[in-house]
């Protein structure tokens, strides 16, 4: 083990010479004797955390013969083997970024509490999300001795605000698009909310004539059991523009060749040219979402209608809603007719005098 700590003396005081920065530090005395102890001191201070790390990467090792050279390279490498192709690509990205590079050389064994909050210090949610997955992933592999964050003390940090597409956006970007496929795709978003990816691969064969309904299945859920596909009843609106579309094949041959990220792109460009902000094709799900809720639409309805298995996602996209609650007075008028009370009527209920 290299000798951390030297002494020498100049005009008769004695220092500490760090090998590691070449600092120098005034002991503060001229006695050799208190010197030397001073030293002493400060050896065991740095030597016996070195040599209990030591000791424990010898029976880790007999463990894992891995377990000491382990870097966060081989978790991700590890974590970018799961899932789907789709999936693998997603988080490729997320850990190529330089966010991770200050964790993705450094050894498991190694790694410190403060090493994670750099990094989260760095990057925004989908650090925070993915960071929490990679060290899921070394715990659940037991590849990691202990968590390296505490549950309580990791650090949340507030989502990305989305927000749904209005109305007068959804006009103007329309009204704008000479193309007519194009037009008729953001139409049927705004009309079915449908994710953009699922809306790209709808064929003839999604839409039943016969009773009236579109169905698909959603692409992100594919290969899941408890998948439910999407189904919504074709209105007059909708009914008008899929009577434009090819009724054989691919409803948008062009958008279909597309990726997610191009036809993303190409609805940026037309938003920054109308001067619209804050919005994506995504946002037309959260603007059927939230229409839905403001309109009374059964919950169960709207959740089946954008292929929701859970109500809490449901939820989360119609929060933004503003629903005006009619008077219960009016309601109550509307929907139930009271009786009048009267001691007639009391007694014919009860069947008397007949």
């Amino acid at each position: 083990m290299k000798k951390r700590y030297w002494l020498i003396k100049r005009r008769s005081i004695y220092y500490l010479i760090d090998s590691e920065s070449n600092r120098k530090e005034s002991l503060g005395t001229r006695d050799r004797q208190e010197a030397e102890s001073l030293l002493k001191a400060k050896l065991d201070g740095v030597n016996q955390p070195q040599m209990n790390l030591a000791m424990a990467k010898a029976y880790l090792s007999s463990q894992d013969e891995k377990m000491t050279h382990r870097t966060w390279a081989d978790v991700i490498d590890r974590f970018c083997q799961t899932g789907k192709a789709s999936t693998q690509e997603r988080a490729g990205r997320a850990f190529a970024s330089k966010d991770f590079a200050v964790i993705r050389k450094r050894k498991l064994i190694g790694t410190t509490g403060e090493d994670f909050l750099t990094v989260l210090d760095r990057g925004g949610a989908a650090t925070n999300h993915y960071l929490r997955r990679l060290h899921n992933l070394a715990l659940g592999m037991c590849w990691l001795t202990g968590p390296v964050l505490a549950p309580k003390v990791w650090p949340k940090t507030p989502p990305k605000p989305r927000r749904a597409i209005t109305l007068e956006e959804h006009q103007a970007i329309t009204e704008s698009t000479k193309s007519l496929e194009w037009r008729l795709f953001y139409e049927l978003l705004w009309e079915t909310g449908a994710a953009q990816s699922d809306a790209a691969n709808l064929t003839d064969r999604n839409v039943d004539i016969e009773d009236g309904v579109l169905v698909y299945e959603r692409k992100k859920l594919a290969g899941r059991e408890s998948a439910v596909p999407a189904c919504i009843q074709i209105g007059t609106r909708l009914s008008k523009f899929l009577s434009q579309l090819p009724s054989t094949g691919a409803l948008f041959p062009k958008i279909l060749p597309m990726s997610a990220n191009h036809r993303a792109s190409e609805f940026r460009r037309k938003c920054r040219v109308l001067g619209i902000s804050g919005v994506s094709l995504h946002s037309y799900r959260y603007a059927w979402a939230e229409r839905a809720k403001k309109a009374g639409y059964p919950e169960r309805w709207a959740q089946a209608a954008l292929g929701h298995n859970s109500k809490a996602v449901h939820r989360a996209y119609a929060k933004g809603a503003e629903v005006v609650c009619p008077s219960l007075e009016e309601y109550e008028r509307k929907l139930i007719k009271f009786p009048v009370s009267s001691d007639k009527s009391r007694a014919e209920s009860r069947g008397e005098g007949i």
